[in-house]
């Protein structure tokens, strides 16, 4: 970033718009209260838009309607300008990928990487960034035990990894890791229209997954993953990123 345009950052005063993407708002609203609860805890200052129903594009864009997303996005850049939107928080990895690339006036971060910045907030006294040999004592003692699952839009194609790791970890869990992690995650069989086109197929991948989990508890920051993973899980116990954290933080 340039000096004139960090000169421009520092002076440009907007509000901070947490915007919790369609499947969240209407399927998963406990997840949307989840966040606000944290995001009121570390002292963000923030607006919701109770009555805001408007898509990010995000479907409409990956099933190739081109035209029908271009105007989503207008009426989405109309709408930021009108509240004076400077930054959006989202807690979907799918409204993350979208908006930081189509609005790229406007600063986009991932709740993850908002709860990282933030983590001491949270958890002082256990807050675990940095790979000290103190730190490394603490992480071999026996802990709980988690496997975080990498969702595709936060993980490829957001290059968003280490952020929730150090989380659960500062929270005193252990992570266990798939086989096929980070750059290399399998997708949970729940994204990019299959299960609406394909439902058996789509759970099948999402058992292969849950099969593979090294720990008994998954994780994951993604609410298209936690509602699949949820919905075929018999023993594996599946949580998201904002339960686990209120399991620990009083908020």
């Amino acid at each position: 970033m340039g000096i004139f345009k960090k000169i421009k950052k520092a002076f440009k005063f907007g509000n901070t718009l947490y915007y919790p993407g369609c499947l969240t708002k209407f399927v998963l609203p406990h997840i949307e209260e989840n966040y606000k609860k944290i995001f009121k805890k570390i002292g963000l200052n923030f607006i919701s838009l109770p009555d805001f129903e408007m898509c990010c594009g995000s479907p409409v864009k990956n099933a190739g309607y081109s035209a029908e997303f271009k105007e989503l996005n207008e009426k989405f850049e109309s709408f930021l300008k009108e509240y004076n939107i400077t930054k959006i928080i989202t807690n979907c990895p799918s409204c993350y990928e979208v908006l930081s690339k189509s609005h790229p006036d406007i600063e986009v971060e991932h709740a993850t990487v908002t709860i990282f910045n933030n983590a001491t907030k949270l958890i002082p006294e256990k807050i675990i960034l940095e790979n000290t040999k103190e730190n490394k004592q603490l992480l071999d003692n026996k802990k709980p035990q988690v496997t975080y699952h990498d969702p595709c839009h936060l993980g490829r194609k957001s290059g968003i990894y280490e952020q929730p790791r150090q989380v659960l970890k500062a929270l005193g869990y252990e992570v266990l890791e798939f086989t096929n992690t980070k750059i290399n995650s399998l997708c949970c069989g729940g994204g990019g229209g299959l299960l609406t086109n394909n439902k058996d197929l789509a759970n099948d991948i999402c058992k292969k997954r849950l099969h593979a989990c090294k720990a008994k508890t998954l994780v994951t920051p993604c609410p298209m993953c936690y509602q699949h993973f949820k919905n075929n899980a018999k023993d594996v116990k599946v949580l998201e990123f904002s339960e686990v954290i209120l399991k620990h933080v009083k908020a």
